[in-house]
């Protein structure tokens, strides 16, 4: 029995020091990744850029996000709004601020084609068809864009480039729900995706997209990006399909995202976890992996004596360590609490993990969703808003 148990802790301590590992490999890889410099752009040196911002309802950081727009160092871009209700409260305020920066061409589109059952693409159809230009930014209204955005998005283009993007970086959080989501939405998740493209398996994010409008109108113009109910997943296979590469900028850029509830947290990451199931499920399973406190948890639950229990320790010790310091490298938000956060985040992932895998629905903004995949079928008209 005594040599039992022997085999049995020796096979957990393996178990969670390969899992450790993995992620501190991951870790290594990311924080090497974020913030290089990376020559050789193959982006046009000043071709002029259409920015178009799908925009729903006011958030606590409105003002200043939609502003930053205005304020960009880049010498030929306008500004695309879309919006998809006439009764929308973030319409004065975008009034407001085209007024007041009569220097930069922008415009408001009110009303949305109804293309998908992913509201953001349907709001950015008509933006994508109005834009004057060759090169387009679809950009989340909650971005914080810094004065060289547009520049740091083309310093990605490469000769086999199909799409520039953005993984956002969770700042300015209020209260610790808020620091659990930045524990998600940083050293976790950003950190996964830039280990993935320096393996050369780069994945579309949502939040800021640079696209070659020729390179996408001749594969069915944005519209083609209803094929998934997540316009990012189906950018990704999209790319891949045309023998190209998904790349992320060198440094991604900031959400802000003020207070959060545990409740709101947790429905935004089971929606996206399901989102990334059903869109990737061969990708999502081994995310069961991803956090410290299950598999160390279990392999303290099987494992006997000090000497085991102490490498558990130092497995975790190691582990968190390094998700700290990646933060204090890439100049992520960090606070005493984030070492919490952590625990928390990896207390919720096994959960989140499952409950991913038992539900094939998702509400988005107040509308519930069945994100199975569906044959296509005929585009439906939604009426325009004047």
């Amino acid at each position: 029995m005594d040599g039992a148990f022997a085999s049995g802790t020796l096979i957990a301590l393996a178990l969670c020091a390969l899992v450790t590992l993995a992620n501190l490999a991951s870790l290594t890889l990311a924080g090497r990744r974020i913030g290089a410099a990376r020559p050789g752009s193959a982006f046009p040196a000043g071709a002029p850029v259409s920015l178009v911002r799908p925009v729903c309802g006011l958030e606590a950081f409105s003002e200043e996000m939609l502003a930053r727009g205005f304020r960009l160092d880049y010498p030929a871009y306008e500004l695309i709004f879309c919006v998809a209700d006439a009764g929308d409260p973030i319409l004065p305020l975008l009034h407001g601020l085209i007024a007041a920066h009569p220097g930069v061409p922008a415009r408001l589109i009110v009303g949305d084609e109804r293309v998908s059952d992913n509201p953001k693409l349907n709001k950015c159809v008509r933006g994508w068809e109005a834009a004057r230009h060759d090169w387009v930014v679809l950009a989340d209204s909650n971005v914080l864009m810094p004065g060289d955005y547009l520049q740091r998005l083309q310093a990605g283009w490469r000769a086999e480039t199909g799409l520039v993007c953005s993984t956002p970086i969770g700042a300015r959080p209020w209260g610790f729900p808020a620091e659990i989501e930045c524990a998600f939405l940083n050293t976790l998740q950003a950190r996964w995706q830039y280990a993935g493209e320096a393996l050369g398996l780069g994945f579309a994010q949502g939040k800021s997209m640079l696209w070659h409008r020729p390179f996408l109108e001749a594969r069915g113009g944005i519209r083609a990006l209803a094929a998934e109910i997540a316009e990012d997943a189906a950018a990704t296979k999209l790319v891949r399909a045309a023998g190209r590469r998904v790349h992320l900028v060198a440094a991604p850029f900031e959400q802000p995202l003020g207070r959060r509830t545990l409740t709101e947290v947790w429905s935004r990451q089971l929606r996206w976890a399901r989102l990334r199931r059903v869109t990737f499920p061969l990708f999502f399973a081994p995310e069961i992996g991803t956090g410290a406190l299950l598999p160390l948890g279990l392999g303290a639950a099987v494992v006997e004596g000090a000497p085991a229990l102490l490498a558990l320790a130092a497995m975790a010790a190691l582990w968190y360590g390094a998700e700290y310091r990646l933060a204090v490298r890439a100049g992520w938000h960090r606070s005493p609490r984030l070492a919490l956060a952590f625990l928390a985040r990896d207390a919720m992932l096994p959960a989140l993990w499952a409950g991913a895998w038992m539900q094939s629905a998702i509400v988005w903004r107040g509308n519930a969703m069945d994100i199975r995949p569906k044959e296509a079928g005929p585009l439906r008209p939604r009426v325009r808003a004047a």
